[in-house]
């Protein structure tokens, strides 16, 4: 008996108790047989006796014989997957009814969020150049003033001419600004003769930007003005720049008219220091911003000062058509995965001196940008498994020092030809009107005189490209990424489909063929025209590789007439 709350019981049995029930299943078998044979009951079946030797046409009967049970199995295998074919679609007959009423509400929700996760991931993907288009175009609509954020290295690369052209549209009623950032990167000489460059055409700001400001409330922010706090003076953590920049705005907009805010949009390419630029004149991280490219992805209003709205914005979309070396530095191929960054690399490397590079990342002579990113990966200790040179790694870090604030690296200053298309003597006399030059060229001096430039043999030569073109209108984006998406969108809703509705195979034609085949009468066969088709077997069986030598050998159970 079993007790509660136990293991099951054993069905052990003790020897005596085993061999007794074997012993009377022994009798009760020999009981059934001898009734059986009493009663004329053979359960052996009869033995096929064959053809024998002696009948005549032996091969042709036993030919005719195999052709029966050939098609007797056909038939047979054919009636066997029509059932099975029945039998699935009353299975998914059933199966529709039954979801269809008795599918739980919650299993239903299940399935549409999937669904709708799928879909939403599939239109963001589609629509990111899109949105961000669109984004850009919000920005130069709401603002009154337009800054065009230019990084000191390459300021010509840096600058949109399909922006500008939309800017100067308006016809005075949208000012336009250029501030030069990331000025402690570039010799004193280089920088002096791009301000000279961009002046003749826009009024010009010179600007560092600080890169160690901590999130933190406006209250805190008030009480560390209030206490005597210690101020950081390092290089990263000062601004330049910033006092002359906010007068400017201020005076512009206490000359518009009425009471509502001055809007600053700040546009330009990714990784030029539009984010940076507001934290620094906001002196908080109102803004997101680091080293990664294109953490910007809608226009976000902060508050400067009573009359001074600044509004950051998403980077601008670079052409396909621009040159492989703007592209590397200007577009997100890279973090969108639409380019390798061994491809990039290659790019820039074509740009610099090579002597430069060598001096500024202390590696021997290179001839290639594999040699040089392998070289590079074994000096910083970027290693994968076994002690191979991580050369993606290599050409990741490479990039973030290229549009990062930290590489010092300088373009040269192209002579003058003339005013751009968009732009006439006119246009940039209005532009200068509501702007004090002589306080922008004296704020302008004593950045210059703040900053710590490097040395122009610490930095290294760059070739600029000029102007990098832009995307600012939806219709112009490629049709390659929208016919893309489109076609990504069909194939996962037919596999969601085909995932949903999982049947039984179909298999129909080869064996209605065979069939066909074996039904056709031997006499059809000797009559049409003899191709034969010879397939070559394959032999899989290693022991019959093993003994190929005695194929030939006599068989002794097979006899010969």
């Amino acid at each position: 008996m079993k007790r509660p709350k136990l293991k099951k019981a054993s069905k052990r049995l003790s020897c005596a108790k085993r061999y007794k029930i074997q012993k009377k299943v022994r009798e009760h078998n020999r009981k059934l047989k001898k009734a059986a044979k009493k009663q004329g009951i053979s359960r052996k079946a009869k033995k096929d006796i064959g053809v024998p030797n002696s009948a005549p046409f032996k091969e042709e009967v036993l030919r005719e014989a195999e052709q029966r049970k050939q098609e007797l199995e056909t038939l047979k295998e054919q009636n066997k997957i029509v059932k099975q074919q029945e039998k699935a679609a009353k299975r998914k007959k059933e199966k529709d009814a039954d979801s269809s009423v008795k599918e739980p509400a919650a299993k239903k929700a299940k399935k549409a969020a999937k669904i709708k996760e799928a879909r939403a991931a599939i239109v963001k993907v589609k629509s990111a150049k899109t949105f961000k288009c669109q984004e850009l175009n919000k920005v130069i609509e709401a603002s009154d003033v337009i800054v065009e954020v230019l990084d000191a290295r390459d300021p010509l690369g840096c600058r949109c001419p399909q922006l500008e052209e939309i800017v100067l549209k308006h016809e005075g009623k949208k000012k336009l600004l250029f501030i030069l950032n990331k000025i402690d990167l570039v010799p004193k000489d280089n920088l002096e003769k791009w301000l000279c460059y961009l002046e003749a055409e826009c009024p010009t700001f010179l600007f560092k930007a600080s890169m160690q400001l901590k999130d933190r409330t406006v209250q805190q922010k008030r009480q560390q003005r209030g206490t005597n706090a210690v101020l950081d003076h390092s290089r990263a953590a000062s601004c330049f720049g910033k006092d002359f920049l906010l007068q400017t705005l201020n005076d512009l907009a206490n000359k518009k008219d009425g009471e509502t805010m001055l809007k600053v949009g700040v546009v330009g390419f990714p990784n030029v220091g539009k984010s940076s630029i507001i934290n620094s004149m906001k002196e908080m991280r109102a803004c997101n911003a680091g080293v990664q490219r294109g953490l910007t992805r809608c226009m976000q209003e902060v508050h400067i000062t009573k009359k001074v709205k600044m509004i950051d914005s998403p980077g601008i979309l670079a052409a396909p058509s621009n040159p492989g070396g703007a592209m590397a530095l200007r577009s997100l191929q890279v973090e969108e995965k639409e380019e390798s960054p061994q491809e990039a690399v290659r790019n820039l490397l074509k740009q610099c001196n090579q002597q430069h590079i060598m001096l500024q990342y202390n590696v021997p002579d290179y001839r290639s940008s594999l040699e040089f990113l392998t070289t590079f990966a074994m000096k910083r200790g970027l290693l994968q498994k076994g002690g191979v040179a991580d050369t993606e790694l290599a050409a990741t870090t490479f990039l973030n020092d290229w549009t990062g604030a930290k590489l010092s690296y300088y373009s040269r200053v192209p002579e003058r030809q003339g005013l751009p298309s968009y732009l006439s003597d006119a246009i940039v006399t209005e532009l200068r009107s509501d702007v004090d030059m002589d306080v922008v060229k004296k704020s302008n001096e004593n950045v210059k005189r703040s900053v710590r430039f490097p040395n122009l043999a610490s930095c290294i030569s760059f070739d600029s490209n000029g102007p990098t073109a832009g995307v600012l209108n939806v219709s112009e984006l490629p049709k390659e990424t929208i016919t893309k998406t489109a076609a990504t969108t069909d194939a996962e809703e037919e596999k969601m489909e085909t995932t949903a509705n999982t049947d039984e195979p179909e298999a129909e034609s080869p064996i209605s063929t065979t069939v066909e085949q074996i039904q056709e009468p031997t006499e059809k066969r000797k009559d049409k025209p003899t191709k034969e088709v010879k397939f070559v077997p394959v032999n899989t069986d290693l022991t019959s590789l093993q003994n190929k030598n005695n194929e030939d050998a006599y068989d002794f159970n097979t006899d010969f007439v």
